[in-house]
């Protein structure tokens, strides 16, 4: 019997600290699924989580980030049309300009207002969680 595994990720919620009211990055993907994203990737073989998501972050946005908390974990089978993947996600910290680099054909910043609406994969659920966290102290539920 073959035994197949889901692919782990991390998402990374970069909220830039030196911007009144703290708004988020958002990247914009140069490869399919095409849409806006939150920050992330594949944790790579041997790598810690928490690795993953500074790396990830310093590829796609060029941001040194500071890992406040780890937020939830998604594992839908169906958050990726690709594959099965689960996404640990963290709430991070950074300063700077965002650039877009990596898998990332443009960086932008965001207030929970203007988000766009083509985000990939289920980054608006976790939005929603995080703002409803943020803005009310409620996390999501299992």
């Amino acid at each position: 019997m073959t035994y197949r595994n889901p692919a782990p990720t991390v998402d990374i919620i970069i909220e830039l600290i030196d911007r009144p009211h703290r708004p988020i990055v958002l990247i914009e993907r140069h490869h399919e699924p095409f849409g806006w994203a939150i920050p992330g990737g594949f944790v790579d073989y041997g790598e810690a989580v928490e690795t993953a998501a500074r790396r990830e972050a310093l590829e796609e946005i060029d941001l040194e980030v500071e890992l406040v908390e780890q937020f939830h974990v998604y594992s839908d089978p169906k958050r990726d049309a690709r594959k099965h993947t689960i996404s640990i996600v963290f709430i991070a910290t950074a300063k700077g300009e965002p650039k877009a680099g990596d898998d990332a054909k443009n960086a932008a910043i965001f207030e929970s207002w203007n988000v766009p609406d083509n985000l990939c994969f289920d980054h608006s659920e976790i939005l929603r969680d995080y703002w409803r966290y943020r803005n009310y102290g409620i996390r999501p539920r299992i």
